[in-house]
Formats: C-alpha cells, sequence, structure tokens
C-alpha cells in the first residue's frame, strides 16, 4: 500500500501510517466528487459581501515568470464582514488584491481594510513582494489606519540549515552576521534597504514612518516544544491561537518544509466558516490535526512528474538536490486527497500549483481519497465561507 509519510524523512511516523493506512482501506468504498464537476466557479467580487469568504489572489507556486505563467504568486485572503487578513506576499498580490475588488472603496485609498496579514514561511515566492507593502503602503492607504496593520510571520531559524548532498561546490552564504532572519528583522532590513524612498517620502510627501502603521511580530512557539530543525522541523504539537479580534480567530502549527523551519501552516475560524491554509508542506500530521472539520483546506500540490521532466537523470549535484526538495518538501497530486479525508474537510482547494501553467487536468489524482468537493485554484476565485448544518438524527 502506498505510504503517505514515506518521503517526510523527518522522524518517527510509525503509528500514524498505520493511521493513514487504515484512512485509506475506508476510503476504497467512499465515491469521490468526480474531477470534472469539482471546478469551482466565480463568485462576486465584492468586500462587501455578507459572511465570510476565501478570495485567492494568486495560485502559482514557485517562481511566477516561469515560462510566461500568467497566474500572480501565491497569496491568498480571508474577507469577514468587509475586513480583509492577508496570507503571503507572493509575486504581484497588491494588483491582485485590488483587482479581486478588495480595496476599500472611494474616497478610501484600497488598504485601510487590510487588517492583518500573514505569512507562512521564508522563501522568495511567498514574500518577494512584501517590499510592496512598505514602499507602496502609506499611498494605498495604510497612512488612513486608524490602527496599525499587523504583519504575523516565522522568527529566526536560529542556525544554518546542512548542506543538501555535503559541503562541496557549496557558496559562502550571505549576510553571515545574521544568515537566517525572522520576518521582524527582514522588515527592518527592508526599511534600511529603501531608506532613501521612504525617507523622502516622510520628507517630501508628508508620508508617515513605516513603524507608525505596521506592527511586525515574529511567532512565538509554545512554551516547552522541543525542535531539531534539522532532523523534525515540525514535530507533534497542538495547534496555538496566534491572533484573534472580533472577525476570526487564528491558529497556527509547524509544518514539514524542510530545510525550511519555521513553516506554518494557519486556520482562520469565523462565525460563518473555517478555513486552513496549508503552506508549503509535505503531508504533514500537524496540518491533519489543525484541519480536523474545517470547511475548507487550501493545500499545496505539486506535479512530481514535471519535477522528473525538469530534471532528466542522469543529475548534476545541485540538480538532485533541487529535485529532493521538490519532492520531499512538498504534496503530490496523488497524496493531497488522502491528507483532505484524514482531515475531514468538506472542500478542499488546489493552490501554489507547481507548474502553474493553466492545464487543470493535470491535478485531476488530486481528488483520489477524498470524498469531498475538489476546486483548482484560480487567481481572483472568491469562494463562500459557509457552516456546515448539522446532521439529523
Amino acid at each position: 500500500m502506498h505510504d503517505l509519510f514515506s518521503r517526510t524523512g523527518a522522524g518517527p511516523v510509525n503509528g500514524f501510517r498505520l493511521f493513514c493506512a487504515g484512512a485509506w482501506a475506508a476510503l476504497a468504498v467512499l465515491a469521490s466528487t468526480s474531477y470534472a464537476d469539482s471546478i469551482g466557479q466565480p463568485h462576486s467580487t465584492s468586500a462587501e459581501q455578507s459572511g465570510a469568504n476565501l478570495v485567492l489572489l494568486g495560485t502559482a507556486g514557485g517562481r511566477t515568470s516561469w515560462r510566461g505563467s500568467q497566474s500572480a504568486g501565491i497569496a491568498s485572503a480571508v474577507v469577514v464582514n468587509g475586513q480583509v487578513y492577508l496570507v503571503d506576499f507572493g509575486a504581484g498580490w497588491l494588483r491582485r488584491y485590488f483587482q479581486a475588488g478588495l480595496g476599500a472603496p472611494p474616497p478610501g485609498q484600497g488598504l485601510e481594510t487590510l487588517r492583518a496579514a500573514f505569512i507562512t514561511h521564508l522563501h522568495s515566492d511567498h514574500i518577494v513582494d512584501y517590499p510592496s507593502l512598505v514602499l507602496f503602503g502609506a499611498s494605498d492607504g495604510l497612512a488612513e489606519r486608524r490602527q496599525k496593520l499587523k504583519v504575523i510571520g516565522p522568527g529566526s531559524r536560529g542556525k544554518l540549515p546542512p548542506a543538501s548532498g555535503g559541503n562541496d561546490g557549496v557558496a559562502d552564504v550571505v549576510a553571515p552576521e545574521q544568515p537566517m532572519p525572522g520576518t521582524v528583522a527582514m522588515t527592518e532590513a527592508l526599511y534600511r534597504a529603501f531608506a532613501a524612498d521612504i525617507n523622502d517620502n516622510i520628507l517630501d510627501s508628508r508620508k508617515p514612518n513605516p513603524h507608525s502603521r505596521v506592527d511586525v511580530m515574529d511567532i512565538t512557539l509554545p512554551a516547552g516544544l522541543d525542535v531539531d530543525p534539522d532532523r523534525d522541523p515540525a514535530p507533534p504539537m497542538a495547534p496555538f491561537e496566534i491572533y484573534r479580534d472580533e472577525n476570526v480567530r487564528v491558529t497556527a502549527t509547524l509544518v514539514n518544509h524542510a530545510p525550511v523551519y519555521p513553516a506554518f501552516a494557519f486556520r482562520f475560524d469565523t462565525s460563518t466558516g473555517s478555513v486552513v491554509f496549508s503552506g508549503d508542506t509535505s503531508p504533514d500530521r500537524n496540518l491533519i490535526r489543525l484541519a480536523q472539520g474545517a470547511d475548507v483546506l487550501v493545500h499545496e500540490v505539486i506535479d512530481t512528474a514535471w519535477v522528473d521532466s525538469l530534471f532528466p537523470k542522469p543529475r548534476s549535484a545541485a540538480q538532485e538536490s533541487k529535485a529532493h526538495h521538490l519532492v520531499h518538501a512538498h504534496t503530490a497530486a496523488s497524496d493531497v486527497g488522502a491528507v483532505a479525508e484524514a482531515a475531514h474537510v468538506k472542500t478542499l482547494v488546489l493552490s501554489h500549483l507547481a507548474p502553474a501553467d493553466g492545464d487543470p487536468h493535470r491535478w485531476a489524482a488530486a481528488s483520489q481519497g477524498f470524498s469531498g468537493k475538489v476546486i483548482v485554484g484560480r487567481d481572483l476565485l472568491w469562494i463562500p465561507l459557509v457552516p456546515t448544518a448539522p446532521e439529523s438524527k
């Protein structure tokens, strides 16, 4: 039987393998939603919709410019009572934000309704357009906000990861004095890198100092959690709260995206539904625990056959390292359905598509082992979060 967790290589998971094996056996008798009927339809693009909605801003994983892909980089939003909660800052997120109808209407500039933002991990495809918040945020509405925008993301890894395949041929690292900064340190470095523009706008255009409009926080892990990022970057743990306001409660957990650490998945619970974002991860037990019973699971997905075509054998050491990461630190289309089923979610939304080449049939295997609805994500798609009705007895 196929072992869903055989590629993680992160600590003992034998007990969980037995759980997944049982889940697979049970799934054999379940009828899965047909792939042809699983593709979601566009919804109204208005931030004033009632209740809660998931909005996919960008759905491409990795290099968004790969072969001229039209998809924006990975970024999503949860919209609750007209307030927006952003997840990740992939390429083009700000343009997509306005194209999706999320900006505050005139006379507002747009970002007045952006309540908080969350970063799953610090790989470049998830933060490459984070500087646009720093550089354009004041002009796009942050200057008019009454409260600071909260940005919440991973802290420092603490040490460099080991070189994949050994140190031979590995270049010297950059910024050896602080080689693995967290979200706060990264933000401060951006302020320094773009100080000429920021200070010009402060003095010439009366724009605010970004410190007065953006409150950046590193996620603090629960006390007593022992993590060795080199051996098991996502040990078994309970989800923990990182944010709460009158609209939403956000909980987080570590997921396995080795050698990246920390890498998080997030869950948003609202009065009208719940949505979980996997971040980048291999099939992960912590994610399944976080997502239990959620209405929607937004999960990354990769086509491993595409990886093989990119790096045909024999491979160089660099190609082997990259191919290994793509296959072992992400979730294959053939595995993602079992993750969703084990979490008992109602709808599985595929995003962070690798590759994002616009071919939905590439993801047909995602419905295997899942009895719910599968939606192949695309930019600017709105998905209402609808609470599940209680079962009749």
